[in-house]
């Protein structure tokens, strides 16, 4: 997940380049200014902006003002990505991840299916982009990296609200960059080679749990979202308009729907998926003439050929890159190997995927759920799903292309045979799902499907491998732990239980690593004593004020370098991968690396002896980057959800000697549909990227104990704790 990292800190980041916004014309401020009339915003005391509008397009308009407000600098950023635009900002070392972005997501596709839209989707659409517009025609201290415009269309660049979610088969921005450079497309220019393991944790996925009436204290349907992203990825936001709109959660930085959260009667908590959803397809190349041709069904066809313009910043300038694009049949090429082309089959863009997107929140009960689902346009999702009459449900996915499931998909397929072509899509109710379980509970945290919800799991036997090509991991052996058994769920109780700090992951590890102890030499046992005694007096659950926390997390990152990589496509078999990780090590291994793990931390502090939460911190520098030891930080006991810890904290040193928090949690819900729904939540800090507003950090000890405020779902209830109300542009 480096590439999360990297885009929260690009968002952060950047030197300003175009300076001179363009201009709004006299009928668009007059078109701005009349949708900002029909607009009301109320920052509540938590600085939470809820949005009334007559119409959804009013209330679009309002939400995108205010996340600019809050964070315009994170919405260029992901419009820079999506659109395949970094190298504009950040310069060259960005140029290939662009072509790849570019070469998947055409913006003249978007553009038409935008001049194709029925008329009240595109004035959503028309709304996203004044709301941004007008913004930067308030504002103009505001100096954009490089969007001073934004357009309707580029909502449909940005579909489905996951954190780089683009499927590109696995192939790196290097590959591309091997093939696109390369003079003789036909050799082996990029020789696949093992993922390169670095030093840096890992956030690896996010949360969803749904309960039953049988088992909640209420009766009622319980759902708790905990997505896992980069701190301050996503806002909270509560949406209303008198056309339908009742919703509340959060909001990914430039998008115009609530991509997790719920609304009067539904809720939905999206967890990123594994299924397989994009092919690679090995083509067979002919140079005919300096033109290239690819072999199918026997006969050759013609490459087809895109150009792409990238303009690159090279200091205060541009320099313009024309790169020729390939293209057969199934998709971009995007790279080469042992004599083929890859090209990529996919559907990484699409109108259907943010109509999808918007219908979800609007939807009144589970067959207007599915119906939204229907589209089938979700590439990168798992859903977990609950609503007020008691439903609970779960989808492994949504775009699910049909195939024949004799071939491995995980590996490129022939691009010469229709054989490999895909044959439609699985409808709703052929993914992998489970409909109101028998045993009251659904729990997804990035693994097998096939445990979600204990007896009453799907049969994996019914379904295809490319439909859910993952194995088990800690979260998930936390989850069902925690959940197989309990009643009387109340939401506070809800909540404790996604807050549980038990490290699963250590079930395994420690066994073996007593077992080593046991049998090593005296003097090693001498000198590993004591570190030794800590761990076996240790319950397995993180606190700021253990030792024996520390030591674990230390060594038990050293063992998991040890693991074996995932091959490409394999999916996460973390479990598994441990296991056989432990009966290859050997013991002495083991034992040296709890070894280096003490040296470290001796060396760093000057004893090993430190209590997690004196190194594992929360700070929230003022500009988003910079942390430093000298300044005041929280004590956190959680750590990251790799070792099968529910709440994520993944912290690492930011050129200090301290660790700091910079992904995990994030927004976090627990919601109750009664008659009246009732719903509980927390971000990472607070609302405002203002340092100097209360809010930046008002959210932050809640955050890390797991005590979270009441959502004012209800006017009513937002009357009585509003802290500002105005119109866009006040």
């Amino acid at each position: 997940m480096k590439k999360l990292f990297t885009l929260f800190l690009l968002y952060m980041l950047g030197a300003n380049v175009n300076t001179q916004a363009q201009k709004s014309s006299t009928s668009d401020i007059n078109r701005y200014k009349q949708q900002a009339k029909a607009v009301t915003i109320i920052r509540d005391n938590y600085g939470v902006p809820h949005i009334y509008g007559q119409t959804d397009a009013a209330v679009v308009f309002g939400l995108m003002y205010t996340q600019c407000e809050d964070n315009f600098k994170g919405i260029e950023r992901n419009y820079l990505y999506q659109l395949g635009r970094q190298s504009e900002a950040d310069g060259e070392n960005r140029l290939f991840e662009d072509v790849q972005l570019q070469l998947i997501a055409d913006s003249a596709d978007a553009i038409k299916d935008y001049n194709q839209s029925p008329p009240y989707f595109k004035k959503l659409m028309d709304a996203f982009a004044d709301g941004i517009n007008y913004y930067l025609y308030k504002h103009p201290e505001v100096k954009p990296l490089v969007f001073t415009r934004f357009k309707p269309w580029y909502a449909l660049m940005f579909t489905d609200g996951s954190v780089a979610a683009t499927e590109t088969g696995g192939i790196s921005p290097r590959e591309t960059q091997a093939f696109y450079t390369a003079d003789n497309k036909t050799g082996s220019v990029y020789k696949s080679k093992p993922l390169i393991k670095d030093d840096e944790e890992r956030e690896i996925g996010s949360n969803g749990f749904a309960i039953a009436p049988s088992r909640s204290a209420s009766g009622h349907a319980l759902l708790y979202i905990n997505p896992h992203v980069p701190f301050y990825f996503r806002s909270e936001v509560g949406l209303n308009s008198e056309e339908g709109l009742r919703a509340y959660g959060a909001v990914t930085w430039g998008q115009f729907f609530i991509y997790q959260g719920f609304n009067n009667h539904c809720g939905w908590m999206h967890t990123s998926s594994y299924a397989d959803v994009g092919d690679l397809y090995a083509e067979k190349m002919t140079e005919k003439d300096g033109k290239w041709f690819y072999e199918y069904d026997g006969k050759l066809k013609p490459v087809i050929i895109r150009k792409l313009k990238l303009n690159v910043k090279q200091g205060d300038k541009y320099s313009q890159r024309d790169i020729t694009a390939y293209y057969t049949h199934h998709g971009p090429v995007i790279a080469s190997r042992d004599g083929k082309w890859l090209a990529l089959k996919h559907n990484n863009r699409s109108y259907n995927a943010l109509l999808e997107s918007w219908l979800i929140t609007k939807a009144n009960n589970m067959a207007q759920y599915k119906k939204a689902m229907g589209l089938l346009a979700n590439t990168s999702n798992n859903t977990v799903y609950a609503d007020d009459k008691g439903n609970i449900a779960f989808w492994y996915g949504n775009f699910m292309p049909k195939r024949d499931a004799k071939l491995n998909w995980n590996l490129p397929v022939d691009g010469t045979s229709p054989a490999t072509e895909w044959k439609g899509l699985h409808g709703v109710d052929e993914v992998v799902h489970v409909y109101n379980p028998t045993t009251g509970y659904i729990q997804n945290c990035n693994s097998t499907p096939f445990t979600s919800s204990g007896a009453a799991s799907p049969d994996k036997t019914r379904y295809p491998a490319y439909m859910a090509p993952d194995g088990e991991n800690y979260r998930g052996i936390t989850a069902i732990n925690l959940l197989s058994n309990a009643k009387d769920i109340t939401l506070d109780g809800l909540i404790a239980k996604g807050y549980d700090k038990y490290l699963a992951a250590f079930d395994d590890l420690q066994p073996s690593l007593f077992a080593a102890y046991d049998k090593a030499p005296d003097s090693v046992k001498a000198k590993l004593a004591e570190p030794i005694a800590l761990l076996k007096q240790w319950d397995r659950h993180t606190s700021a004020s253990s030792i024996a926390t520390t030591i674990a997390i230390d060594w038990g990152t050293l063992m998991f370098r040890a693991i074996t990589p995932a091959k490409p496509g394999e999916g996460s078999y973390q479990v598994q991968r441990v296991k056989e990780m432990l009966q290859t090590l050997p013991a002495s291994q083991q034992l040296e690396f709890l070894n280096t793990a003490l040296q470290n931390l001796q060396k760093k502090f000057g004893t090993w002896k430190m209590a997690w939460g004196d190194i594992n911190r929360y700070q929230r520098p003022a500009d988003g980057v910079t942390f430093s030891d000298e300044l005041p930080s929280l004590p956190v006991g959680a750590t990251s959800s790799q070792f099968g810890q529910l709440p994520s904290f993944v912290s690492r040193t930011m050129e200090t000697n301290k660790r700091y928090g910079y992904s995990g949690n994030s927004f976090i819900a627990a919601v109750e549909f009664g008659p009246r729904v009732k719903a509980k939540t927390i971000i990472t800090g607070g609302q405002s990227f203002n340092a100097a507003s209360k809010h930046f950090t008002d959210q932050a000890q809640g955050y890390i104990n797991g005590e979270f405020k009441d959502v004012l779902f209800y006017k009513e209830d937002v009357l009585k704790h509003v802290e500002k109300s105005y119109h866009p542009g006040q």
